[in-house]
């Protein structure tokens, strides 16, 4: 068996090829801020769960997140994300031009609403901070919604920066939520939650 081409191929099916041009698109613009491939592996999954389903995302950024979405949609699923910088948003459209089931929007977060109600959404730039009770109105019953760029906290309540972080209380104690906090590499972690009833 020969090694380099084994994991060569393993690395192409590691990263899909929308995720490798978003990346270099990310590089190319300076768009620091792309999840990395531990969140954007729980994406894909995400997005493969729901076959027919409308999968969202705040801050499309240089189209990462957006590329491991796309890498779990089924035939019958649609991908609406959107961006609030013209020119990011332009590019990240740009890598999805060749897709009908993708929708990349330029603009405030709150353009998401006429889309909704989504089956996954993926809150990485506005919303859930400002508006979070609009958040979880935006998911469907038994939606998924994942947000991440927290730090672990192995304390009850969670601590960041030495304070309760209530933000994420707020996520993990919601009436209407069943959510969880997994660690997506040693020093971040995501918030997982699917909209009950």
């Amino acid at each position: 068996m020969d090694t380099v081409n084994s994991a060569d191929g393993i690395a192409q099916r590691a990263i899909p090829a929308k995720v490798a041009a978003a990346q270099r698109l990310a590089a190319q613009t300076g768009f620091a801020n792309s999840c990395p491939p531990e969140v954007g592996r729980l994406l894909s999954t995400a997005a493969a769960a729901k076959p027919a389903g409308v999968i969202a995302e705040s801050g499309t950024g240089a189209g990462v997140g957006t590329a491991w979405l796309h890498s779990g949609l089924a035939p019958a699923a649609r991908l609406v994300t959107v961006e609030r910088e013209p020119q990011l948003a332009a590019r990240a459209a740009e890598l999805f031009a060749d897709d009908p089931r993708v929708e990349v929007l330029t603009g405030d977060w709150r353009l998401l609403e006429a889309h909704a109600p989504f089956d996954v959404f993926f809150c990485d730039g506005g919303g859930k901070r400002d508006d979070p009770e609009r958040v979880i109105d935006l998911l469907a019953p038994g939606g998924v919604l994942i947000m991440d760029d927290f730090t672990p906290s192995p304390q009850w309540p969670p601590l960041f920066q030495g304070r309760v972080d209530e933000l994420r209380v707020f996520y993990l104690t919601h009436s209407r939520l069943a959510a969880t906090e997994v660690l997506t590499t040693a020093t971040t972690s995501a918030l997982i939650a699917s909209r009950l009833g």
